[in-house]
């Protein structure tokens, strides 16, 4: 797994994320801000956040964006290539985020993911998720989002 910086290449991870969110496109409302998601605004949040990589061959077969918040560490845009999916890459990045969380000492993960997406909220559930919330996208007035988390657990040393 390798981190992802603005002065690379990242074309690629733009052409897995796209094709990746691409069965969500009349699926879910309001569109996925993917749609915003150009390799330009990929490059600022390389700058920002965090963009995790891993690859065959070189070429990106799964990804994720790790941004730290005040109390979590935010997982966004998790992909994994469709033709890689079961071969456990999904945890294995949740399980890099973990480390990460643990490093920048933040408590817990914390992702959103669509109401009408009932397969993903089976994924995250499988890798120790639980929804903590329903939130709504600005001028819905119904809950278009769940918000999950996962407590991340405080290594021995830093425990009481």
């Amino acid at each position: 797994m390798r981190r992802y910086l603005p002065a690379d290449d990242l074309n690629a991870v733009h052409a897995l994320l796209c094709r990746t969110f691409a069965y969500m496109e009349g699926r879910i409302d309001p569109p996925s801000s993917l749609a915003h998601l150009d390799v330009d605004a990929l490059r600022v949040l390389a700058a920002t956040s965090e963009i995790w990589v891993i690859s065959e061959r070189s070429y990106p077969i799964a990804c994720m964006i790790l941004t730290p918040q005040p109390d979590a560490l935010y997982l966004g845009k998790l992909a994994v290539d469709a033709g890689h999916r079961g071969q456990g890459l999904a945890g294995k990045m949740v399980a890099h985020a973990e480390t990460r969380a643990i490093t920048l000492g933040l408590p817990r993960l914390r992702l959103q993911t669509r109401l009408e997406l009932v397969e993903n909220h089976a994924t995250f559930a499988n890798l120790g998720f639980v929804i903590t919330a329903q939130t709504a996208h600005p001028g819905y007035d119904r809950p278009t989002s769940l918000t999950m988390e996962r407590l991340v657990p405080i290594p021995l040393e830093d425990a009481p």
